[in-house]
């Protein structure tokens, strides 16, 4: 195996195509991001026929240009990763041809990377970076996890969401608001012209026991309050400061009992609503008051972004100790729980 290994990765899962370079060696070169913010912002959500359809036109320039800032040929790559699962079938289909078919032009390998691997050991991209083992708290989308990561493909799952993730309760309850689109980052905003106590909001499932975790009744008692008779316009600040200290309140006590439990003191964080500043704040107190330490992305790599699967890629490539290329055949996995991935 070569001693250094360069590898281009490809993100597609939802809304947003991602490039990334990355060398095992001198880490990462480039990456670029191009986002569908605008484009799904007149429907209030993502549309996955438009999402599809808009990654078929971004992605080889990006390619090119990101390869350009890396000051990388084409013909250099040793490896691509990308996106494979989950997320919508229609534009991980179209990152998915694109890596099989420049491997195949390549003959170098197309390898399959999982999501939310990639944003788990997004953190590792930092120079001040966790080593295994450690607990992780996937806050991404759909997606709400506490993880036991012993090494590159050893995730077991101590907890997750019931029902809504953390993510899509953001939101839902910004739409149930009528905040813009996307939801999460504008209630967040929203959330630091508020005081948080102002109103009483339930905190789903904090003494259940467990690791388990429960946003969709949150969002009902967001709008029980919001039909309130004396609710009031300008109390909304309030009502989404209220909303987002609860989040924040139940993702803490159940990352340090998953600290507790296994015995851990490192707590990475990664995913969109990783990026949220409060959490951020509330997580470097809590755990830090009991000898422990958190890890976050930078911000660019919270959203998704194809550094992380390049990274993921490279990871995965160190850890097996070989580079093989395949058939050129592939298949996407919408719904992939990322403990089933070794």
């Amino acid at each position: 195996m070569k001693k250094s290994l360069l590898v281009l990765g490809i993100e597609s899962s939802c809304d947003e195509t991602g490039i990334g370079l990355v060398d095992t060696e001198r880490g990462l070169l480039a990456h670029r991001v191009f986002s569908q913010i605008d484009l799904h912002a007149a429907y209030g959500g993502v549309v996955p026929e438009l999402a599809s359809r808009d990654h078929v036109r971004r992605i080889v320039p990006l390619i090119r240009e990101t390869l350009a800032a890396g000051e990388c040929e084409l013909t250099a790559l040793d490896a691509i990763g990308y996106t494979t699962g989950p997320g919508l079938a229609g534009a991980l289909l179209v990152g998915a041809a694109v890596a099989e078919s420049l491997g195949f032009a390549l003959q170098i390998p197309a390898v399959p990377i999982h999501h939310l691997e990639g944003h788990l050991l997004s953190p590792m991209l930092s120079s001040d970076a966790p080593v295994f083992p450690f607990v992780a708290l996937l806050v991404s989308g759909g997606h709400t996890q506490l993880m036991r990561v012993s090494g590159v493909g050893e995730y077991a799952l101590l907890g997750e969401s019931v029902d809504d993730a953390a993510g899509e309760a953001f939101d839902k309850t910004a739409k149930l608001l009528g905040l813009p689109y996307p939801g999460g980052p504008a209630l967040s905003r929203l959330a630091t012209q508020g005081v948080p106590g102002k109103f009483r909001l339930p905190r789903p499932m904090k003494h259940s026991g467990d690791l388990m975790f429960s946003f969709s009744g949150l969002k009902t008692a967001v709008l029980t309050a919001t039909r309130r008779a004396d609710f009031r316009p300008e109390q909304m600040a309030d009502l989404a400061a209220e909303f987002q200290e609860v989040v924040v309140e139940v993702l803490c006590v159940k990352a340090r009992e998953a600290l507790k439990q296994t015995g851990l003191k490192q707590l990475v964080v990664a995913g969109g609503v990783g990026a949220n500043a409060r959490l951020r704040e509330r997580l470097h107190q809590e755990v830090g008051r009991r000898g422990g330490k958190v890890y976050f992305p930078e911000l660019e790599y919270c959203s998704d972004n194809g550094a992380m699967i390049a990274f993921a890629c490279a990871m995965r490539l160190r850890a097996s100790h070989q580079v093989e290329r395949g058939e050129g055949a592939f298949a996407v996995r919408p719904r992939w729980p990322l403990a089933e991935i070794g």
